[in-house]
């Protein structure tokens, strides 16, 4: 078994993917495609930024036909989708330069990787938002509408095992998840790629600044989950809240209970009950 640094976490994701060899072998497995580069950016930014929000991409990418774009979120959010939504469409209006031709000059695809246990109802654990164009009835796509194929890609690691998920995805899929334990065992893998990336988030090779980084960020997930958990219970209390005085009203309307009896048994104040 090797001792790896789980892939969990930013940093280390980065420091994998940050390799150009390891990026356009994970690019060519979920999206066919051979990139053609030598350098893979992480923190891209646009400048200026499209549109309200100074986007920030993972992992970022391209050559003359494609851009790529790769991140890893390892706490869930509701709006998950919304905002890896808005990457693509940010990355993909980015590469318009002009208005005299709305032609895409390059294909965009980003790549999302889950690490935690939450998955969608699916069955191989890949979720694809395609843009392309389908009959408004019978919902079949049809050909040569638009010339570029682009696609936003959800990976949910945890769920490799589906029967139905690509045996080049699934690979990389278990490795991810393997690593969330911080270690790995190097036999069950076939693909030379992914030896390699076991190579470089060996633990022994994580320097004491990227340990700092990852404490840092295990913290600032706590805290997020703390921050939404607080969220999600004082959204409940509300609703609670909300219910019980609908009911009082409800009682007020039919006038067979006093105020005091419909205080007694809501629970509100007399007051509270007098207002409604």
């Amino acid at each position: 078994m090797k001792q790896v640094a789980p892939l969990r976490y930013d940093v280390i994701f980065k420091k994998a993917f940050s390799h150009p060899a390891l990026f356009t072998a994970i690019s060519k497995d979920f999206l066919g495609i051979e990139l053609e580069i030598d350098k893979v950016e992480h923190d891209k930014a646009f400048v200026p930024p499209v549109g309200s929000v100074a986007t920030k991409f993972d992992l970022f990418a391209e050559d003359k036909k494609n851009r790529v774009i790769v991140e890893v979120q390892h706490v869930h959010y509701s709006d998950s989708y919304e905002r890896f939504l808005y990457y693509q469409c940010s990355a993909m209006v980015e590469s318009i330069v002009s208005s005299s031709n709305y032609r895409f000059p390059m294909t965009v695809m980003t790549i999302v990787f889950f690490t935690g246990k939450k998955t969608p109802k699916s069955d191989s654990g890949i979720v694809v938002q395609n843009f392309e164009a389908k009959d408004f009835v019978t919902d079949k796509l049809l050909d040569n509408v638009f010339q570029r194929k682009h696609r936003l890609i959800f990976v949910f690691t945890h769920d490799f095992a589906h029967a139905d998920t690509p045996e080049q995805c699934r690979e990389w899929m278990q490795a991810i998840d393997d690593s969330l334990d911080e270690k790995v065992d190097e036999k069950k893998y076939s693909n030379p790629s992914i030896q390699a990336l076991f190579k470089v988030i060996e633990k022994e090779k994580i320097t004491p600044e990227e340990r700092a980084r990852m404490k840092d960020e295990y913290n600032q997930e706590d805290v997020k989950k703390q921050s939404f958990k607080k969220g999600e219970e004082k959204g409940l209390k509300e609703g609670e809240e909300k219910g019980i005085k609908e009911t009082a009203r409800n009682f007020k309307a039919i006038g067979t209970l006093t105020m005091e009896q419909i205080a007694n048994v809501t629970g509100l104040t007399l007051k509270v009950v007098k207002a409604l």
